[in-house]
């Protein structure tokens, strides 16, 4: 049984997602602010499966949550519900840290199937081979390169004895850059396809991402040699930058 922590400042709201996740056969715990949230998440790291959190709360918000969890390297995941359906707000979540998102006002079938989602973390990675053409591909499950592991069923990075654990969507988005080797990756793309951000907005997020990943992956993050800038294009992953001759296109 899942235990999960519900942070919502509206009684009725809250009530109504315990109800309902506790039918799901989920244990629930409620907060109705951000500092609360995070004394219990972080008194109890190992306590919460997953927090369901909505983003305006008394206090702290919940991108300020998010964004203190992990920077406290406490990598429970996270949905945040939020009422600003915007897509720049959208990727304020994602960049704070979040893993998946949804907007109010939402049908509970909906909000179910994203809590179950995210309770699968192994299963989230899986690619969705029944509703693409052509043979089946068996999953990513882990990529070795240049002295590093990145296994996207432990949610990690190895470097030797070192681990370095990754949210869904940091994870989701490495993903998508190891498939894709080689080839330059459009900002937009990742939107799109990584992030299921369908507008025109704002690719900042991205770029923030970008930076944390090379934290994990590179032996100099500012002068990054696998994960490489293609001017006003977006990104390249290349396992072994030495067998590609040349710098990183600029466009």
């Amino acid at each position: 049984m899942s235990r999960i922590l519900v942070v919502e400042d509206e009684r009725h709201l809250a009530d109504g997602l315990r109800f309902n996740l506790e039918a799901d056969d989920h244990e629930v715990d409620l907060a109705d602010t951000g500092e609360e949230a995070l004394r219990l998440l972080t008194e109890q790291p190992r306590r919460y499966d997953l927090v369901v959190l909505d983003v305006m709360l008394p206090g702290i918000n919940g991108f300020e949550v998010t964004a203190e969890l992990r920077r406290q390297q406490l990598y429970v995941p996270v949905l945040i519900l939020t009422a600003r359906g915007r897509s720049d707000d959208v990727l304020s979540g994602f960049g704070a840290g979040a893993d998946d998102y949804l907007t109010k006002p939402f049908e509970l079938p909906i909000f179910l199937s994203r809590v179950r989602g995210l309770l699968r973390r192994h299963e989230w990675f899986r690619l969705d081979v029944q509703n693409q053409p052509g043979p089946a591909t068996p999953p990513l499950s882990a990529f070795a390169f240049g002295g590093k592991v990145i296994d996207f069923e432990q949610l990690e990075v190895r470097v030797g004895e070192r681990r370095m654990p990754l949210t869904l969507m940091e994870a989701a988005l490495l993903r998508y850059f190891v498939e894709n080797e080689g080839k330059p990756v459009a900002r937009k793309t990742i939107l799109d396809r990584v992030w299921n951000v369908h507008e025109d907005t704002d690719t900042r997020a991205i770029d923030n991402f970008v930076v944390r990943i090379r934290r994990y992956i590179e032996d100099e993050p500012a002068r990054p040699r696998h994960l490489q800038t293609i001017r006003g294009v977006g990104y390249r992953f290349v396992a072994n930058p030495e067998l590609v001759p040349g710098a990183p296109l600029q466009v």
